[in-house]
């Protein structure tokens, strides 16, 4: 039960995140955000405020927000149609009930001629009960679409996604992998703050109270200068040689309080990946300078950025394997792991979550984010955009892709974790 709830919150954060990155940056575009979701499928939670419906749906594997415009906007209201209007106290159009008529009592049917919602926001009609002069009701910005009990605010042009420049746009979509990145430097600054930074220097961090190097005399804070004569430049390398010597004497020669000393130094023999390697109980040194904890999360973001990178090089070079990719199933089971190891370990583990889920949908990939900043690339040196029917086309195909890549690769998780013993 621990794992299910550390992965509802690690995964719900993640998406939670990225979905306000795209959030906040459509409002800050004036784009009317109709909907907020984490998760797809059935809605079981749904709760509307200023413009938008924020709602949990029942598969927790991703989320989603919903502009104006993304999509074919609103239902269209044809020439014949009969639909009945309410006013506001400026005989502007507040509803338009196209279901329901029966719930507004002081409505006024018409007969559609036209009607324009988005730029002009308009309706042409005749009214029942007049004579058969054709008239014009003005509609609202706030003008909301009646379907029995669904409300639906309209979108005027200036509101939706494809009526804003082409930078507005492009920063809308590039905000969701962004805010993945900044929530990684968070949990890896807070890492940083709680448990301090490892440093790869030649000191001599932390002693284990059964180690060899408590019992030869080493300090914390001592500085390593040579081993056996062998010159040690950083921690790595002092690691390296008492792995490679078990059970043989080392003379550390160190600098105490401005003084050189030579203590031997005996590792223990013990077995790491069926392998025989020395171990005297020393831990990395940690440093707790502010500056060092202040850009920990930012360093720590970079460097692990650019392994995945450097692994998803792999697909072009053809190292690639398919055992490489992890899905929901494969993620769920190495966060029961980092559960099991600790609350540290499980922080770091969404850390890299988040990190790859801001890479990954950077990719230039149909239905992915960079799929949609690719096009905004065409459109820029284009000099107009691509046609909405064809780029969605690419994107549906894109994403039943997807679906199949990920149908393939939770199998195979399954097959990994469950049957193959």
């Amino acid at each position: 039960m621990n794992t299910v709830i550390a992965f509802m919150i690690i995964f719900g954060a993640l998406v939670f995140f990225h979905e306000l990155g795209h959030f906040i940056f459509a409002k800050r575009a004036g784009i009317l955000v109709r909907e907020f979701a984490i998760g797809f499928g059935p809605k079981v939670f749904s709760h509307t405020k200023n413009e938008t419906t924020y709602t949990i749906r029942l598969l927790p594997i991703g989320g989603f927000v919903r502009m104006a415009g993304e999509d074919p906007e609103m239902i269209e209201i044809k020439p014949g149609h009969r639909i009945a209007l309410v006013f506001d106290n400026n005989e502007l159009v507040e509803k338009i009930i196209l279901q329901g008529r029966d719930r507004f009592p002081d409505a006024r049917t018409i007969e559609v001629e036209m009607a324009d919602l988005e730029h002009d926001l308009i309706i042409k009609g005749y009214e029942d009960g007049e004579d058969e002069t054709l008239k014009t009701f003005h509609l609202s910005r706030k003008t909301v679409i009646v379907e029995d009990q669904t409300e639906t605010l309209i979108a005027p042009w200036d509101r939706q996604f494809a009526s804003k420049k082409l930078g507005a746009r492009a920063m809308t979509i590039f905000a969701g992998p962004m805010m993945n990145f900044v929530l990684a430097i968070v949990i890896f600054t807070l890492l940083g703050f709680i448990q301090g930074v490892q440093v790869n220097e030649p000191l001599i961090g932390k002693l284990l109270p059964d180690g060899t190097a408590q019992e030869a005399g080493l300090q914390e804070g001592d500085t390593v200068l040579s081993i056996d004569g062998a010159e040690i430049s950083d921690f790595d390398d002092i690691t390296e040689i008492v792995r490679s010597h078990p059970e043989e004497e080392l003379i550390f020669t160190v600098e105490r309080n401005d003084k050189t000393l030579d203590i031997p130094v005996t590792p223990k023999r013990e077995i790491a990946d069926d392998q025989e390697i020395g171990m005297i109980g020393v831990q990395a040194p940690i440093d707790k300078s502010f500056l060092r904890l202040a850009t920990f999360g930012f360093v720590e973001t970079y460097n692990w950025t650019v392994k995945i990178i450097q692994l998803l090089g792999t697909l072009v070079t053809g190292q690639f394997s398919i055992d490489m990719l992890a899905g929901p199933v494969g993620i769920y089971k190495t966060t029961e792991t980092a559960a099991q190891i600790g609350v540290l370990f499980l922080m770091k583990w969404a850390g890299l979550l988040s990190i790859n889920l801001g890479i990954m949908n950077l990719l230039p990939i149909p239905a992915l984010d960079g799929g949609r900043l690719l096009f905004f690339g065409v459109e820029a040196l284009r000099g107009k955009p691509i046609d909405r029917q064809k780029e969605g086309m690419v994107h549906f195909i894109g994403f039943a892709l997807l679906m199949v890549l990920m149908i393939v690769v939770t199998w195979n998780d399954i097959q990994r974790f469950f049957i193959i013993k």
